[in-house]
């Protein structure tokens, strides 16, 4: 495989980074900015991106995108419709205005009034319920009401190819956390002073910084590999190289976010230090089609 960005992902990629720059929250009372959330939902839909599957594109494609919304902590609705949209487009031509349903409930709510259920191979779609807060303060969650509508049924392939995609997205998004958690405990140690000099400049903190970043660059490359999979190899090495790339990000993704609070030091443990926002997307993300070390080794045995 050749992990390397075409000039198109590329774009792609700094397209979504610029998004999440410009109307992504870049402190903890952002979140409750309604006018910057309305104006980054706006973009998003203008974008085409949540039916980026339907529209031909592939699994790296999603992940670029989904990347860079968890680095920027993007608070309007991409996974779940995204992946949504992978098993609806093999039913009925998009674009689809529906989002993700998992273990009952929606993942990815704000603004959807529909969600998609997808029980083995069979897909159904529900009515949604109010939105509501959860662990994940960028990510709004509802419960389905009333009866499930038969949608159809995908193939086993399918089905297993959009597992696949459900790992890598989840994946994408913590690479993304740690990333965003990570450079800002790194300006954060530019900035802080401490004995007449930056907290940045002591071994233990750089160390501390330097290891968060060699875990960061392992985590792009297990991703890139797993997101190529989705569509390049068999279902059950696509599976598995995706179930590897998430319970690896995932400790990484903790490990990243723990150590931006305790370079913050005292600040870090408070509501207004946003890195505890990374912190509990990380966590969601990882509860988000969990992996388990016993799964892995037993594709490998």
């Amino acid at each position: 495989m050749d992990v390397r960005l075409t000039s198109e992902q590329r774009q792609l990629r700094d397209a979504a980074s610029k998004l999440a720059d410009d109307l992504g929250p870049s402190a903890v009372s952002d979140l409750d900015d309604e006018s910057r959330i309305a104006r980054l939902e706006k973009v998003v839909e203008s974008t085409g991106w949540r039916d980026l599957r339907s529209d031909g594109a592939s699994a790296v494609e999603v992940a670029i995108v989904a990347e860079e919304f968890g680095r920027g902590l993007v608070d309007v609705p991409f996974l779940g419709p995204v992946l949504a949209d992978d098993a609806l487009r093999h039913l009925v031509e998009g674009p689809h205005r529906y989002t993700a349903v998992v273990g009952g409930e929606a993942i990815d709510a704000r603004g959807f009034d529909r969600g998609l259920v997808l029980d083995e191979n069979k897909v159904s779609t529900v009515d949604l319920g109010p939105t509501r807060d959860g662990v994940d303060l960028t990510r709004l969650r509802a419960d389905v009401v009333g009866e499930t509508t038969a949608a159809g049924d995908l193939t086993t392939e399918q089905a297993e190819r959009n597992l696949a995609l459900a790992l890598v997205a989840t994946t994408a998004d913590l690479v993304g956390v740690s990333r965003g958690a990570h450079a800002t405990a790194v300006e954060y140690a530019k900035l802080r002073e401490q004995y007449g000099a930056t907290i940045g400049s002591y071994q233990a903190v750089a160390h501390l910084l330097a290891e968060g970043l060699a875990l960061i660059e392992g985590s792009i490359s297990v991703l890139r590999h797993a997101a190529w999979a989705v569509d390049e190899l068999p279902t059950d090495e696509a599976l598995q190289a995706a179930r590897i790339a998430k319970l690896y990000c995932a400790r990484t993704a903790r490990t990243v976010c723990e150590t931006s609070i305790q370079v913050h030091g005292g600040i870090g443990n408070t509501w207004e230090c946003v890195v505890h926002v990374y912190l509990r997307r990380a966590l969601t993300s990882t509860e988000l089609f969990p992996v388990s070390l016993e799964e892995i080794q037993i594709g490998l045995s």
